[in-house]
């Protein structure tokens, strides 16, 4: 009994650096002014110019963006919501607020993207935590379970960006990371490979090399 109650504990325990940023309202709906008036004009002049350019992002501008989407979103019987990210050197982490049958756990991930020598991107998951319990191997058989049910369930276009990004995720597999984003004010696209990652603390920088369409 003692063992079940301290496993509960860790389960709900709330990591002191989780802190996501929470917007309010209409404004909630409305896109994030990093997006619209940082990271947008850095990919389009980037472009204009047609050569390799670097992309820097904050920590506290993805944060915005990430709050002035939607949220919450469920999945089965869970809630994901409150997500938060944070750049440390090497890795990205990933935190959230899942909740199942009314308990509310902190789900944290740990994200260790990588180019190899052939300039494929991995986005290896380092580690999984729910509160302060650490459940990586278990979330790996359960990841890859799922992939497998979903590649069973439904067709795929393993061509497109989202499917490899899920496949890089849940099966560890790699992929050439070219990016079709497309303008907000125009109904045109700015297509990029990522030629290169580093992440320091509170910031990320991808060196792009941008593609003619």
């Amino acid at each position: 009994m003692a063992v079940a109650i301290v496993i509960f504990i860790l389960l709900l325990y709330k990591p002191g650096r989780y802190d996501p940023i929470e917007v309010g309202g209409a404004e909630g709906k409305a896109l994030s002014k990093y997006l619209t008036h940082d990271l947008y004009p850095q990919l389009y002049n980037g472009d204009q110019l047609g050569e390799p350019y670097d992309l820097t992002v904050t920590q506290e501008g993805i944060n915005d963006i990430i709050a002035h989407s939607r949220w919450p979103q469920e999945s089965g019987d869970a809630t994901f919501s409150a997500p938060a990210v944070l750049f440390v050197p090497d890795r990205i982490v990933v935190m959230g607020t899942v909740a199942l049958k009314g308990v509310e756990f902190v789900v944290t991930i740990v994200l260790e993207p990588s180019l190899d020598e052939q300039g494929l991107l991995s986005l290896r998951v380092a580690k999984v935590k729910v509160g302060a319990m650490n459940i990586t191997p278990l979330a790996r058989l359960i990841a890859k379970k799922m992939y497998q049910q979903r590649l069973a369930a439904i067709p795929i276009n393993k061509e497109d960006v989202g499917a490899k990004i899920a496949a890089s995720l849940l099966n560890d597999e790699s992929f050439d990371p070219v990016f079709k984003i497309k303008e907000i004010f125009e109904n045109e696209h700015i297509i990029v490979r990522v030629k290169r990652i580093t992440i320091k603390q509170k910031k990320l920088t991808l060196r792009l090399h941008p593609i003619p369409n």
